[in-house]
């Protein structure tokens, strides 16, 4: 690392106080917000941006940067006033509009890499699992490019909150065993929740719990630069061990009356509290004050990254012209080119199901997408997830791209987001879709994020039968397809599979991708190949009504019409994604959907969400009901889910109309 700048006490005072100053004051403006993490941690930011800490704010987004997660993101004025004094693109009248409308300094941290915010944190937890991610992103890209190339650290700074939740027990549990060395957390052990001393709910050895699971740990004084500045030295220096920096501090630090005390966690200290801190502190009687050297101090820190980062391009520049197949990898992994998938070859007729359909095109996509990476919650050989020469990415070999993530779903989902944040991979985590309860906090901060990670969710219906309806997922289709900004694919057969991955990978959004457990029938769909690229569209024509179907309820569809063929015309469409079907031209969907013709809805979940298509007297067929164990043809038939039961309702529904 480049050298940096020793610590100057009286500056670092000055420095500290600073970030403490600004967080009082923007929360007081607001009215809004928590002050007491930022003045409890402002001596811990201010020697890591100062010493420790590898960025550039001239280049945010250079690739080998180090990566800074606010896990405790209710503390986002610490992580504004840092970015601020730093040179970051973020302004003083950012952060007087703190938790304003349209302003870059919300309540709680959102993805704005541009500004140096490299992560939306939200649910405590969530942000220490995708730390995580973060070090595996670059351990696998370290180990294709080498050293010189990817050699960065991930920070992060954690609460009590994150080690209560159990997102953060399963991230710390894996990072240990796969020994990231390159990860180092810092602990905000203020002993303070919302609602009381930390002793009321958590009384945990937290050092002992991290050894335990394969962590380097180090206890100081959080207000000591100097401890500081050795601990973190320290941590560094551990190159097979992850590290968590267990630092005592004192929530509201300074506050006169509210220091140490939950009043300081949650809200505003009030205008006598701040004049009574400034009193203490010596400080000027001014609202976002800033004494003069503060940000030069800072930004001699950041000079440590600009040469950093300077360095790094000429070694990438020499590398590229010594070796061009160098910058052709590079680009392949952080620019891909289209991707164009071929398949296997599936006959026509037969009962494959989807997930095994996207199991035989897995090994293509490996080949066509080098940055792929991923893995299941110790599910691979249910949901056929395997890259069989991908090699497994652990301890020993950060090659490769199988990650085992084990039976941790919250921590697969942090995981996967971390990847996807830190660049040049394309991230996927896979189980079974009733799972996806325990990953929701992650997959809809992806979601929020606009990160391309890919959720792959096979055994997605009753259908998947006799495991009973504790895993028989029912609501899930309308609840995913409720979260803004998230595309949700249920391919019908082996070809819109196929069509599928093709189409998420050729975009760079978040998305869902559902597989069966049960053989459906491959369909014959000459002339409508690439029709799952839009969302919907025709696979059977009509003229008196229109049947809309996804999955493997496409196939009951198509032979449910077919048996009322000589009393109705009904054409019959796939849907596999909602979402991309409704950012079609309104034409298209005119011309798929038909002009006033009846509409009935056909599918194996809730039909919440559908009577949007049906319209009011329309024919919604769904299950609003927990499932049952038992195989999957007895489930059918008893739910109504059979080619004549569905006929039969159809009929019924157009002779009343």
């Amino acid at each position: 690392m480049a050298a940096s700048p020793a610590i100057d006490l009286d500056m670092h005072r000055s420095a500290a106080h600073t970030i403490r100053a600004l967080a009082m004051d923007a929360v007081q403006r607001a009215n809004s917000g928590h002050p007491g993490m930022p003045m409890g941690m402002a001596d811990l930011a201010a020697v890591l941006w100062r010493r420790h800490l590898v960025v550039d704010p001239d280049d945010p987004r250079w690739p080998d940067r180090d990566r800074f997660v606010l896990s405790n993101g209710h503390g986002s004025m610490l992580l504004y006033a840092v970015l601020h004094l730093c040179g970051f693109p973020l302004t003083m009248e950012d952060l007087k509009n703190f938790r304003q409308w349209g302003s870059h300094t919300a309540g709680h941290p959102e993805y704005e890499p541009d500004l140096g915010i490299e992560t939306t944190t939200g649910p405590l937890g969530q942000g220490f699992g995708t730390a995580v991610g973060m070090a595996v992103a670059e351990a696998h890209l370290g180990s294709v490019f080498g050293e010189g190339l990817v050699d960065h650290r991930t920070w992060a700074f954690v609460s009590d909150g994150d080690l209560m939740e159990g997102v953060s027990s399963e991230a710390a549990s894996l990072a240990g065993h796969l020994g990231l060395g390159k990860l180092n957390y810092v602990y905000d052990d203020n002993r303070i929740s919302i609602d009381g001393p930390t002793d009321i709910t958590f009384s945990e050895n937290a050092a002992a719990r991290f050894e335990a699971v394969g962590w380097h740990t180090v206890e100081i004084d959080g207000h000591d630069p100097f401890a500081i500045d050795a601990a973190m030295e320290e941590a560094r220096a551990e190159t097979g061990r992850p590290s968590l920096i267990i630092a005592r501090t004192n929530i509201g630090r300074g506050a006169p009356s509210k220091q140490d005390t939950p009043a300081a966690h949650g809200a505003p200290l009030g205008a006598e509290e701040i004049a009574g801190w400034r009193r203490s502190a010596g400080w000027p009687d001014e609202d976002f004050y800033v004494p003069d050297g503060v940000r030069e101090y800072f930004g001699e820190g950041m000079d440590r990254g600009r040469r950093a980062r300077a360095a790094w391009t000429e070694r990438f520049e020499a590398a590229a012209e010594s070796a061009p197949e160098v910058a052709d990898l590079w680009s392949a992994y952080h620019d891909p080119a289209p991707v164009r998938l071929e398949g296997p070859g599936f006959e026509t007729g037969a009962g494959v199901a989807t997930r095994n359909a996207m199991g035989a095109v897995f090994d293509e996509i490996g080949r066509k997408v080098p940055g792929l990476i991923g893995g299941g919650a110790d599910l691979v050989e249910s949901t056929k997830t395997h890259l069989s020469a991908g090699g497994m990415f652990s301890r020993g070999d950060r090659s490769g791209r199988n990650l085992c993530f084990g039976v941790r779903e919250h921590a697969m989902g942090a995981v996967v987001n971390g990847i996807a944040l830190h660049g040049g991979l394309r991230p996927y985590g896979s189980t079974f879709f009733v799972f996806s309860d325990y990953m929701r906090p992650a997959v809809r901060l992806s979601a929020l994020m606009d990160i391309p990670a890919i959720w792959v969710f096979t055994h997605e219906s009753v259908f998947l039968g006799e495991d009973g309806p504790t895993h028989q997922p029912i609501e899930h289709l309308a609840a995913m397809r409720a979260m803004p900004n998230m595309a949700v694919f249920r391919p019908a057969d082996a070809g819109e599979m196929i069509e599928v991955w093709e189409t998420v990978l050729n975009q760079s959004h978040p998305a869902i991708i559902l597989g069966t457990r049960q053989g459906v029938p491959v369909l014959e769909r000459t002339g409508r190949e690439g029709g799952a690229a839009r969302g919907g569209y025709v696979l059977r024509e009509g003229s008196e009504a229109v049947l809309v179907a996804t999955g493997s309820e496409v196939s009951t569809a198509l032979d449910a019409a077919g048996l009322l063929s000589d009393s109705y015309s009904i054409r019959v469409v796939s849907m596999p994604c909602v979402e991309l079907f409704m950012e079609q031209p309104e034409e298209y969907r005119r011309e798929v959907l038909g002009e006033g013709l009846p509409t009935a809805t056909l599918e194996a979940a809730s039909t919440y969400g559908w009577a949007g298509f049906a319209g009011a007297d329309g024919l919604t067929i769904g299950i609003d009901r927990f499932g049952a164990s038992a195989p999957a043809g007895r489930i059918a038939e008893e739910l109504g889910f059979t080619p004549p039961a569905v006929a039969e309702r159809l009929a019924a529904w157009l002779d009343a109309s």
